[in-house]
């Protein structure tokens, strides 16, 4: 058995995912986003959350342009734009374990 301190043994990914929040320095509407989804998160457990400057990656530039802020949720886009917190919080609540 390989014990779960090892470094070939690496740890498994969260069963609920990750977030990561696309932004831009002086993006008003990022620091809007951000808000509205730390009060999701005071409601629903959500992913642990990631923010990253989308201008830091040559890929994000070329997929989202000045399409920011952007929700990425296993790199998947789940909201750009405007946050609609009873969205995402349906989202995140639907795959609470029963």
């Amino acid at each position: 058995m390989v014990p779960p301190d090892d470094p070939t043994n690496p740890p498994a990914p969260s069963r609920r995912g990750a977030l990561t929040l696309l932004t831009r320095e002086g993006c008003e509407l990022c620091e809007l986003f951000l808000e509205d989804l730390q009060r999701v998160g005071e409601r629903v457990p959500l992913p642990p959350l990631d923010t990253r400057i989308v201008d830091d990656d040559p890929e994000w530039i070329r997929r989202f342009g000045h399409r920011i802020p952007v929700l990425l949720w296993d790199g998947v886009p789940v909201a750009t734009g405007r946050i609609d917190p009873d969205e995402i919080e349906r989202l995140f609540r639907a795959r609470q374990p029963l």
